[in-house]
């Protein structure tokens, strides 16, 4: 019915859901740098796993912001040499022109910590991935929230004249609490900090984001997930939470912080809410 996909910088996660409603066994494999090898690899993987079962439609996530169409990646990050190819363009022909609804990552699995996760039961739902870099997306009565060219909470600016990190690229989010900043601000991987003051200062930094996020987005619940969340060692949440209820005194309540639930797959999850919710509209 459905073919699921969760594209990352580094893995490639794939899934079909038979029934519309769960989703079999996932694959794993290397995302390819250059696209028509990693489309390629792609359409293999999926034969695989299909195994001649037909395809409704496809959907998943992506890494960076897409054009207006989401139809293309403007800026993969992780995978420059994507940008402007035409994604949805090419995996529809590769399966018989079927429809392809693609978001931004964090999005597709801001949904899935929605309908499966962490946030099942909230109106109003902000999430957030600390990992290799820092992403989010907002999600309001289950959908992704209209906005014009995609979520990027990453690049918010909270040290604006670089004072707190001499070693920090620049004062936006990602630049202070990602894996990639806490590795240059450390010298070592960020698992390889063991320092509990690394990861206390690194949760004051969080609760800046969450602080503004909270302020921007007004939302019931913020879930945090990524890496640098819920890997070992990792930035811990009740901390975080801690430091914003210091900093954050405009609102008489703050909103519900919590930890993702979903690991790995939370972006397979997200796919199929997205599916299920482009063929009702």
């Amino acid at each position: 019915m459905y073919l699921l996909f969760d594209i990352g910088g580094t893995k490639t996660r794939m899934a079909y859901s038979e029934d519309g409603e769960s989703f079999g066994e996932p694959v794993k494999f290397e995302t390819l740098p250059d696209f028509d090898a990693a489309m390629t690899k792609i359409k293999e993987e999926a034969e695989t796993l299909l195994q001649g079962r037909p395809v409704e439609a496809i959907a998943g996530g992506a890494g960076g912001p897409m054009n207006r169409e989401q139809t293309k990646m403007a800026r993969f990050t992780n995978i420059p040499t994507w940008n402007n190819h035409p994604f949805e363009e090419t995996l529809s022909e590769m399966f018989g022109n079927v429809p392809v609804h693609f978001n931004n990552d964090a999005a597709i699995v801001a949904l899935g910590e929605t309908h499966y996760g962490a946030a099942r039961g909230y109106d109003i739902v902000a999430y957030l991935t600390i990992s290799t870099g820092v992403g989010g997306a907002r999600v309001v009565d289950g959908m992704i929230d209209r906005s014009a060219i995609g979520y990027e909470p990453g690049w918010h600016i909270i040290d604006f004249d670089q004072t707190a990190c001499e070693v920090c690229h620049s004062g936006n989010a990602e630049h202070m609490v990602s894996g990639t900043a806490t590795a240059v601000r450390y010298g070592k991987k960020a698992y390889e900090v063991h320092e509990p003051e690394a990861w206390e200062e690194l949760a004051k930094w969080l609760a800046v984001v969450v602080n503004n996020t909270i302020c921007f987005w007004s939302p019931d619940v913020v879930v945090l997930g990524g890496s640098m969340i819920v890997g070992d060692p990792a930035i811990p949440v009740d901390r975080t939470a801690e430091h914003v209820k210091e900093m954050l005194n405009v609102y008489p309540e703050i909103s519900d912080i919590k930890q993702a639930t979903l690991g790995d797959f939370g972006g397979l999850h997200g796919a199929l809410a997205y599916a299920k919710q482009m063929k009702q509209a």
